[in-house]
């Protein structure tokens, strides 16, 4: 049990987490399970010097964990995780991902259309760790951003988000001082959250400008991402009366939404098809028979 072992166990769980990217949550959640129990059962005999970093590694693995779970609509399960990866970040000292843990509970509460709840725990993930990197303190801010911008506050929607985007900028002048979590967060990545505001905002031009944007820019090897944010696209050239453009889009996502990015993904392309369906469109009927077929 040394610094070097757990060097390779760094790496490999960074490995996991961009392989989580292309092949989806499912294939890895027994791995990661097996993983974390190695990490547990190394705590036993770790020396005082590398003791507190085997806790932090047991809460990566925990938020990681937390994170599939959520993928794939396991909230009860996601939650859990998230408490048990706080608690190990705490205890270990570690502001990021104890800061982080909130920001994912945030995302949680969005994902259910719940914009209060979704600031109240950005806000808690900021104040509570003022220490965290401007990286982890600006996904705080822009979680801050998408709960207003559920709730239709887009005056605190916008200006969160211009805030989260100073702190993005701060962090690309010191990568090195963020944690290795953060690795997707960059310019491509804020562009399409601003996409998912404006969505939420009604700004059916602005989400199709910022998401189209983002997902010109975005590596292939986000396959789980680029299902999402093309089912969000899609549901925003719906909301712009482009429905041919939306059928293309989401067409596009179809097989990566039924192949990894069930449920959301998968419920977003429902959604752009039923508001293509109620404005009378053909566009909507062919999409609906599409995701019939891909069931």
């Amino acid at each position: 049990m040394d610094s070097a072992t757990l060097d390779w166990l760094d790496r490999l769980l960074s490995e996991h987490r961009r392989a989580e990217d292309f092949i989806g949550s499912r294939p890895l959640v027994g791995v990661m399970r097996q993983q974390l129990g190695t990490v547990v059962d190394l705590y036993a005999g770790a020396p005082a010097a590398v003791a507190e970093r085997v806790v932090r590694l047991a809460s990566e693995h925990a938020q990681f964990l937390a994170w599939m779970a959520q993928d794939q609509g396991q909230s009860a399960a996601a939650l859990a995780w998230y408490d048990r990866s706080h608690e190990w970040a705490l205890e270990a000292g570690d502001a990021n991902m104890a800061a982080t843990t909130l920001s994912m509970k945030a995302h949680m509460a969005w994902s259910g259309g719940r914009g209060d709840r979704c600031v109240r725990l950005a806000e808690a993930a900021r104040w509570s760790a003022p220490g965290a990197s401007p990286g982890v303190q600006g996904m705080a801010a822009q979680m801050m951003a998408r709960g207003h911008a559920l709730n239709k506050d887009a005056t605190s929607a916008l200006r969160l988000l211009d805030e989260a985007e100073a702190l993005i900028k701060r962090a690309a002048e010191r990568p090195e001082d963020e944690p290795p979590w953060m690795y997707f967060y960059d310019d491509t990545w804020f562009a399409m959250q601003r996409g998912m505001a404006a969505l939420h905002l009604g700004d059916w031009r602005g989400a199709v400008a910022f998401t189209s944007a983002g997902l010109e820019a975005l590596p292939g090897e986000y396959r789980r991402d680029k299902a999402w944010y093309r089912a969000c696209l899609a549901h925003a050239l719906a909301g712009a009366d482009e429905p041919q453009h939306a059928l293309e889009v989401a067409l596009m996502s179809v097989p990566d939404a039924a192949a990894v990015g069930r449920p959301h993904a998968w419920n977003e392309l429902h959604t752009a098809a039923a508001m293509l369906l109620r404005r009378g469109t053909h566009e909507g009927r062919q999409l609906a028979d599409a995701l019939k077929e891909n069931c």
